[in-house]
């Protein structure tokens, strides 16, 4: 909509000789409409519709549910649809569910009486236990009127697929710091998810030390065309990346979406390492602007997760070594380009690996408190590592850049 509506009183016209004196009942009967066609009456019912639709779902109210969908005939394999999502997604607890419509538009005829209308709204919910607030989703649906009564008709099956359970019956995990929700996987699998979790957070806490971090929440497709579909981007942006995790720090609900297919050809020591890693990302994400560069976002989330092995630098950085045995120490710190899930491997693994030796040099030559309060105050500073290096470590980005290509080309030769 443009913003500009017009009022269309009972005879069509609200009369500007008249409308001082009939103001009030002229508004009475009038509705709003957009350049769609979409009235406020019809915004309404479609509004209340799916109220009592959402209200079925936190109510576990399988008939009420069935009984907002569309009961025409020709409407047979979308009910059928939609009462199998309704099933996948009866064991995920849900704190609260709802929509908000934005806005209807497309009218057109319906087969037999009414008409039927898109709709534009947002579904927002939360997870039990998990979401101190919601998730917000765009949907698209179709509504229909018959004989005066609204149904859900149907939705935008090109963007579908992408909540979890869109994609199957979701198998629901629960450990003592994770939930696991899984669609088209073994159960056992996900229970090994959340015995990895509950040992992945306490990790991260005792790292990070910023405040209560307690509790994640990890999907996991069947496949990794799925993942896509959850995330709404090509499967190949994927292909090989064991996990990645959305939200943005703004308070929406953080997910750890894991790839099947990449985690499943990991061994336990990977799998641990990917979950802690992303787990550190969950528990930094407040402090963690778009504008901060990725090789610290990254490479603090791989320091956590290396923390307290015995890896050595050539085994966490087997990529970079051998750049560095081949062609000497890289020549700065790796950009945000390198981390690009698209690309030469190579190149992806060295900018990881180079993110992860700066933290360690920090760690181990300022020590770890002091790489915790240099990752936050480059956070408060929106991102200024300049203003971080100056503020913490008392030295500048050129200064920091020699002593790690210094300490790369040590580490990484012995």
């Amino acid at each position: 909509m443009d913003g500009r509506t017009r009022w269309i009183g009972r005879r069509a016209v609200c009369r500007l000789a008249a409308l001082l004196l009939v103001l009030q009942a002229a508004l009475a009967g009038c509705e709003t409409v957009g350049p769609d066609g979409g009235g406020r009456a019809d915004s309404v019912a479609v509004q209340q519709l799916l109220d009592r639709w959402a209200a079925a779902v936190r109510g576990h109210d399988e008939r009420a549910y069935a009984d907002a969908v569309d009961p025409a005939p020709e409407a047979g394999a979308y009910r059928d649809r939609r009462r199998q999502v309704y099933e996948n997604l009866a064991d995920v607890p849900f704190a609260s569910w709802d929509y908000r419509v934005a806005r209807l538009g497309g009218f057109a005829p319906a087969a037999g009486s009414g008409h039927r209308v898109a709709v534009e709204a947002r579904l927002r919910y939360r997870l039990a236990g998990y979401d101190a607030a919601p998730v917000t989703v765009p949907v698209r649906l179709t509504a229909v009127r018959r004989d005066g009564r609204w149904y859900v008709a149907g939705d935008d099956t090109a963007s579908g697929d992408r909540q979890l359970w869109e994609q199957g019956r979701v198998t629901v995990v629960r450990g003592a710091h994770g939930l696991v929700l899984g669609a088209g996987q073994q159960a056992d699998l996900l229970r090994s998810v959340a015995a990895l979790v509950d040992a992945a957070v306490p990790a991260v806490g005792a790292a990070w030390k910023d405040g209560p971090f307690d509790r994640v929440v990890v999907e996991m497709p069947a496949s990794l065309e799925r993942m896509g579909a959850l995330l709404g981007a090509p499967a190949s942006d994927y292909r090989g990346i064991a996990a990645v995790t959305t939200g943005d720090g703004t308070g929406t609900p953080a997910r750890i979406v894991v790839n099947p297919e990449a985690y499943g050809a990991l061994g336990d020591f990977g799998r641990r390492t990917v979950l802690t890693h992303e787990a550190t990302h969950v528990a930094t994400r407040d402090s963690t602007p778009r504008a901060m560069p990725m090789w610290l976002s990254e490479g603090f989330a791989d320091w956590v997760a290396y923390r307290g092995s015995r890896r050595t630098p050539r085994q966490v950085a087997p990529e970079l070594a051998r750049s560095v045995a081949s062609s000497g120490a890289p020549r700065g710190l790796p950009a945000d380009a390198d981390f690009g899930f698209t690309g030469e491997p190579g190149r992806l693994a060295r900018a990881y690996e180079g993110g992860w030796l700066a933290c360690r040099m920090v760690a181990e030559r300022w020590g770890e408190g002091r790489l915790v309060d240099f990752y936050r105050a480059v956070g408060a500073k929106r991102g200024s590592v300049e203003r971080g290096l100056s503020d913490v470590l008392g030295v500048s980005v050129q200064e920091f850049t020699e002593r790690w290509r210094a300490y790369a080309g040590k580490v990484l030769r012995g």
